[in-house]
């Protein structure tokens, strides 16, 4: 099997409009996530990490308005990835890879369903607007799986790059919150009145939060600092919601991704973990981490600055973790203060050095789907 390269990224989000601006961002302990009071969106004020009115007319003028934002985030995420980077995205050698959750499903929202909208609300289309933008040879796959769809556009791109049937895989993620998304969250008393803080004793909810991230994965670019060397999908068929109770699906699809990487547990140095801050996701995942012998393994969520980005979140965390294998720094879990699960994980409190060659990526959603992913250290 050929390796698989990390050679750009990119992230887009209310913390900042590049990878670098994230990650110093997070490391000086600066988040998204505010109360805002917006009608449009909920008849009470929330706590989410959204962009301003100047990051959304700066979308709108880098892609314009044939675009709907979450079209021009995309465009704007990708764009900044493939800046420098050496890749040709509208080569046949390369392929687009498109992970969303809910794509423009805010189009539905206080409107006449004209047959505009039902054509323009399928992420096909969505897809074919950024393809015709960036002048692709080939048509872009989409991944829409929950809350994994980020890992599993990655672990997609991983496969395709492996088998020789592409040099070159660009997989970038969007999404943005609309009224119709927060609403459903509410529906399930998920959403937390406060800053969310995973895996406390206090914690009760999520926050959500919009982002778009994109990394670029290649099999013949060699010279790149990080490799994508393991991974793997689950799926524990508990509950349409409600992930498994006792983590043994996660801890399937990190024994799968660790084996693939040729790794143990004992050579994982951090775990970015899902982290949801919800009593159910914390929960499960510790328990898979215990079960994976990883309770000693010091680990993070990124909620706490980003809030739940959904199809985006695995490529973003992806990114940060990427980026902290390269600086040997992790970043803290903010709004964690005591565990508040029943088994024992090593949550990071506080922004550290650290000295490894391999991590670990996690993933749950609904639907009971759980993914996995191992970066490491490239040994050139």
């Amino acid at each position: 099997m050929k390796d698989v390269y990390i050679v750009s990224d990119n992230i887009v989000s209310p913390v900042g409009n590049s990878a670098a601006d994230n990650f110093h961002a997070l490391i000086s302990n600066q988040s998204g996530i505010k109360e805002h009071v917006l009608p449009s969106v909920s008849a009470t004020p929330f706590y989410a990490s959204l962009f301003n009115e100047e990051m959304n007319q700066e979308l709108s003028a880098m892609a314009g308005n044939s675009f709907t934002r979450f079209e021009q985030l995309l465009i704007f995420s990708i764009a900044g990835a493939l800046r420098n980077s050496g890749i040709a995205i509208a080569s046949p050698e390369t392929i687009l890879i498109i992970s969303s959750t809910k794509g423009n499903v805010s189009l539905l929202e206080n409107t006449t369903v004209t047959a505009s909208i039902k054509e323009n609300i399928g992420l096909y289309t969505s897809a074919k607007k950024i393809a015709a933008h960036f002048k692709l040879s080939g048509t872009p796959l989409i991944i829409s799986n929950a809350c994994i769809s980020g890992l599993t556009a990655l672990l997609t791109g991983k496969r395709l790059l492996e088998t020789g049937v592409y040099k070159h895989a660009v997989v970038a993620g969007a999404d943005i919150i609309s009224s119709f998304i927060l609403s459903g969250f509410q529906s399930f008393q998920a959403v937390s009145a406060q800053p969310c803080k995973p895996f406390d004793a206090a914690r009760n909810g999520i926050n959500l939060g919009e982002a778009a991230a994109t990394i670029i994965l290649s099999s013949a670019i060699t010279n790149s600092p990080v490799k994508l060397t393991g991974g793997a999908v689950t799926n524990d068929a508990n509950h349409i919601s409600g992930p498994s109770r006792s983590g043994q699906e996660l801890c399937i699809a990190i024994n799968k991704a660790l084996k693939q990487a040729d790794l143990s547990s004992a050579d994982i140095g951090f775990i970015s973990a899902h982290g949801t801050a919800t009593l159910y996701n914390d929960e499960m995942e510790a328990k898979a981490f215990s079960l994976a012998g990883m309770e000693t393994t010091p680990l993070h969520s990124l909620k706490g600055y980003y809030g739940h980005t959904l199809g985006a979140a695995g490529i973003v965390e992806s990114v940060i973790a990427v980026r902290s294998l390269q600086e040997n720094t992790m970043v803290a879990t903010r709004g964690f203060e005591q565990t508040g699960v029943s088994v024992p994980v090593n949550v990071c409190k506080k922004t550290m050095a650290i000295t490894t060659s391999h991590c670990l990526k996690t993933a749950s959603g609904f639907g009971g789907c759980n993914a996995a992913l191992v970066f490491s250290k490239a040994v050139n």
